[in-house]
């Protein structure tokens, strides 16, 4: 059940923060910014990552060890980030970015080392998921368009685990 509604929470929150945000750009600007100091959405994305944070590890376990393990960090990183959100200090701003990262490798791998749950040429796709998102989430440092590659590497992420969760659910 974590492995569906926890990225179903974090990409409502976004979605839904992204059309309620004044002067935000889901292409430029990060998911972040929506649970930043002083933003009007913070309590609803903090919701998002929260749950995401919480739902992904406890699906963890139905996954292939390496992928649990990273399905795990990625989620505890996640609740780093809600933990740390931006525009609090310089520091804080540091470690959001750290942990902004690790969930991001994190999160790009899981697919890469579940492929195994997937039959046949579906584990292809599995691996090609998680390295299309590594892309994206790697662009999101160097492009200006930030906000974008970021949902498409997340999201990605997010359908994949959504996608396992569905095929392990007991009948």
């Amino acid at each position: 059940m974590g492995g569906i509604v926890g990225p179903a929470a974090f990409v409502a929150a976004w979605a839904l923060g992204s059309v309620l945000a004044d002067d935000y750009s889901a292409v430029d600007d990060a998911i972040s910014r929506l649970a930043a100091v002083g933003a009007d959405t913070r309590w609803l994305m903090t919701a998002g990552f929260v749950i995401f944070g919480i739902g992904v590890p406890l699906f963890a376990p139905l996954l292939p060890r390496p992928a649990a393990v990273t399905a795990t960090i990625a989620g505890l990183a996640t609740l780093a980030v809600a933990a740390t959100p931006l525009d609090w200090s310089d520091g804080v701003d540091t470690l959001h970015g750290v942990f902004a990262a690790t969930g991001y490798v994190a999160l790009a791998l899981t697919p890469i080392l579940g492929a195994s749950l997937l039959p046949g040429p579906w584990s292809r796709v599995s691996v090609t998921i998680g390295v299309i998102a590594g892309a994206c989430l790697v662009l999101t440092a160097f492009s200006d368009a930030n906000g974008l590659f970021q949902r498409i590497g997340l999201t990605l992420c997010d359908a994949w685990i959504v996608t396992v969760a569905l095929r392990t659910q007991p009948p």
